[in-house]
């Protein structure tokens, strides 16, 4: 049976999906192929065929995923209805991305495994991060323009930690406190208009 060049993109990205998904829950080590494989509805076979290995696929989910929290963040600047920064910490520290490791943020859910990762996905992961902390930056517009980076710098790493100890800790009553903390936290040292290592 043939395949269509539609088909065959859809494949790909269910594929590309289904590793995200398990790299994010089982880690890179926890990941196999056939499970992979498995996931995504496709034989490992099959999976072969679009990644010559999980080391590439490991790196494809890594761009994809950093690639489509970049998308979310220049949809929510663009949006002149809402503000972006509320609508941010929002999704982020909500009950609801803080529960679901399969299918939230690639920065918090991946970091851990790029860390032990190969050469080039480390590379992958730093052109999408630096894409997220320009988009970030793009929307501190009360800020001057020589501030803006640094803070984005540092409200990203705020996002990621947070949400990693909310998911880390056991009770849920201290993760919703966690999540709570860091909500209003990210939002006051983003919104401030001046860097806190200035001010008096």
């Amino acid at each position: 049976m043939r395949y269509t060049s539609d088909q065959k993109q859809q494949t790909a990205a269910n594929i590309l999906a289904a590793a995200g998904r398990g790299f994010r829950l089982e880690g890179y080590g926890g990941a196999g192929v056939d499970g992979l494989a498995h996931e995504a509805g496709v034989t490992s076979g099959a999976f072969y065929k679009h990644f010559p290995s999980k080391a590439a696929a490991f790196e494809a989910a890594v761009g994809a995923g950093l690639k489509s929290f970049e998308k979310y963040l220049v949809q929510a600047i663009a949006n002149p209805d809402k503000d972006w920064l509320i609508a941010l910490v929002d999704y982020y520290f909500g009950k609801e991305h803080v529960a679901n490791l399969a299918d939230g943020c690639a920065v918090p859910g991946l970091t851990g495994e790029v860390i032990r990762g190969s050469e080039q996905v480390r590379v992958v992961y730093q052109q999408g991060i630096e894409g997220i902390v320009s988009t970030i930056a793009s929307g501190l517009t009360h800020l001057a323009e020589s501030e803006r980076r640094p803070r984005a710098w540092a409200v990203l790493a705020m996002l990621s930690g947070g949400v990693q100890m909310a998911r880390a800790v056991q009770d849920n009553a201290k993760a919703d406190e966690i999540a709570t903390a860091m909500r209003e936290t990210v939002l006051r040292f983003a919104k401030a208009p001046r860097a806190l290592s200035k001010s008096r």
